[in-house]
């Protein structure tokens, strides 16, 4: 199992092309273009940071439908930790006090996520591959 706190994130934007030349220009992050995998929502884009097969922490730029450019002050990122079956910790968040968003489901190949959203109103993904 990845052993970093964090598995995977997100920053979502309303304009990929234009969201890829800023952080190549920034980190020099040269990108890989990927089809949304699972049941992804029709109208997605992905741009990998880096491979998949990364064993450190990697991410992707994501472009769908309904995204809403920051203002530099509300968050437009999401962490994914990572579980060995996320159905386990995503029963514990409303005894916590939070909510889940959208209950565990496949992304194919990749395994399976659960998103849910902490006590403070920040959304977070909880990602397994089983």
């Amino acid at each position: 199992m990845n052993q970093n706190i964090i598995a995977w994130f997100e920053i979502y934007v309303k304009d990929i092309e234009r969201a890829k030349k800023f952080y190549n220009a920034v980190i020099g992050t040269n990108f890989i273009d990927s089809n949304p995998p699972g049941e992804s929502d029709e109208g997605m884009k992905m741009a990998f940071f880096s491979p998949m097969e990364n064993q450190g922490v990697s991410g992707a730029l994501i472009e769908m439908p309904g995204t809403k450019e920051g203002d530099g002050h509300c968050v437009n990122t999401m962490v994914y930790f990572p579980c060995e079956d996320c159905s386990v910790e995503e029963a514990r968040v409303a005894g916590a006090g939070g909510t889940v968003s959208r209950p565990k489901f496949s992304i194919g190949e990749y395994g399976f996520c659960a998103i849910c959203v902490d006590t403070e109103g920040n959304p977070f993904g909880l990602f397994s591959m089983s």
